[in-house]
């Protein structure tokens, strides 16, 4: 088994990878860099890295929940 692909979260992480942050979702990496790009998923550049705060999917989320029961 590929011990990098293992779905453990570590709560200590402030920032994660595009693919941690997709796999958090349990969405493509492809569909996170979209929704970076649109603004839906909340990144930052460290340099020529792409980090997603550790908060940011579940925020994500919450967002995306509270529309669908506002609609």
């Amino acid at each position: 088994m590929d011990t990098a692909r293992v779905d453990t979260f570590d709560n200590t992480l402030v920032l994660l990878t595009v693919e941690e942050a997709a796999r958090r979702l349990r969405i493509g990496r492809t569909t996170c860099f979209a929704l970076i790009r649109t603004g839906e998923l909340e990144s930052i550049d460290i340099g020529r890295l792409r980090r997603v705060p550790a908060d940011a999917p579940a925020e994500y989320l919450a967002r995306r929940r509270a529309a669908k029961r506002a609609a």
